[in-house]
């Protein structure tokens, strides 16, 4: 156990673990995308828009990129450039998926709720404790 435990970032606090946690989900939910190309689909209007494989593919690739970011925000949590590009990740994401909300792509119910939850409440604590781990 206490070597599983050495592969979390060694930093204070919650935040990396969940950057790490966020990550490891998100990447897959990218291998999801290339293997199952409704996977994208049922994410938004529960299937009833029909994304076909590469959108769902480029959607794969897009959340793998982001898993990257967040990963390594989460062993570099006291670098501003990490941090910074982490928090974008998530507001990218934030208003990627309140834009589908908006363009009637996607309700407010299922698996939708998910990303929409975690997008939001990780720019939330990420701006909450900028100073606690930049210092700034």
């Amino acid at each position: 156990m206490d070597q599983l435990l050495s592969y979390l970032p060694p930093s204070e606090g919650l935040l990396p673990k969940w950057l790490l946690f966020v990550s490891v989900v998100s990447a897959v939910n990218s291998v999801q995308s290339y293997v199952s190309p409704d996977y994208t689909s049922k994410l938004y209007t529960n299937g009833a828009l029909a994304v076909g494989a590469l959108p769902g593919r480029v959607f794969g690739t897009w959340t793998f990129l982001s898993a990257v970011i967040r990963m390594t925000a989460a062993y570099n949590i006291d670098s501003p450039i990490a941090y910074n590009l982490a928090i974008w990740t998530y507001a990218i994401a934030l208003a990627h998926f309140t834009g589908e909300l908006i363009f009637g792509n996607a309700v407010l119910k299922g698996r939708f709720l998910s990303p929409l939850i975690v997008a939001s409440s990780s720019v939330a604590w990420m701006l909450t404790q900028r100073e606690f781990y930049l210092g700034a």
